[in-house]
Parts: C-alpha cells; structure tokens; sequence
C-alpha cells in the first residue's frame, strides 16, 4: 500500500519506501502512546482505510483466486476484528499458503515468508481471541 500510494504521489525511487519504514521503526517506540487513544477515536482510521480499499477494489483480479481470496480476506477481517493488522495477517498468511500449495512457492520472496511466518506468531499469541465470527 506505502508503494502504491508512493508512486502515486510522485516517488521515483525507493527513498520513499525506506522513510516509511523508518517511520514505523519509530512507530513501535512511540506506541505506548497510542494506549491514551481512546477506542472510539482510533475506529475513525478503520474507516478511512476501508473507504481507500473499497476504491481500489474494481482493480482486483477477481477470476484469479490466489490474488482474490486473499484480498477478501484482508477486506473481510478488518471489519469483523476491529483491526487493520488481522486483516493484512490473513491476506499474507493466505496469499504464502495458495502460492505454496499451488506449487509456485518460488514466486513468493523470502521476506513475504517471514512475514507470514510472524503473523502466524502474531495471531497464535492471542489475536485469534478476540476475532468475531
């Protein structure tokens, strides 16, 4: 999404991409500050980012279901967890696993494994709790 709306707004190289990950290496320090955030605040983010995904969503692939499963997945589990990250978490865990059971697990880069790995740690600690099916 950070290279996609990069490119949008002009980046041309991946400058852009390194100082958003810069920012979210300081995101993780500053985030006992988010505790103060009340609830009711932080659902008006949820919104927008549902309102962007759903402008972008004519532009998926529907017929291709290891690109659609797991972009509904990611559209269907924010909503339904209150939580933008359990919705990237089951569209990446989702995306490594068709790739790797259809047999094309050299398509998937190292660094998407590992994500999908730590979210797979990330939701064994606990989130899985708190989903509302």
């Amino acid at each position: 999404i950070e290279s996609a709306a990069g490119v949008a707004e002009g980046a041309r190289t991946g400058v852009a991409n390194l100082v958003t990950g810069g920012l979210f290496l300081l995101a993780i320090f500053l985030s006992p500050l988010v505790v103060v955030v009340p609830f009711e605040a932080a659902s008006t983010a949820l919104v927008v980012v549902g309102f962007l995904m759903m402008t972008a969503i004519r532009t998926i692939d529907w017929s291709d279901y290891e690109i659609a499963l797991p972009a509904f997945l990611t559209i269907v589990v924010m909503p339904f967890t209150y939580s933008i990250s359990n919705g990237i978490g089951a569209g990446v865990i989702s995306y490594v696993l068709l790739k790797l059971v259809r047999g094309k697990a050299r398509e998937v880069r190292p660094l998407m494994y590992l994500v999908a790995v730590l979210f797979v740690l990330y939701f064994a600690r606990g989130p899985l709790e708190s989903m509302i099916f």
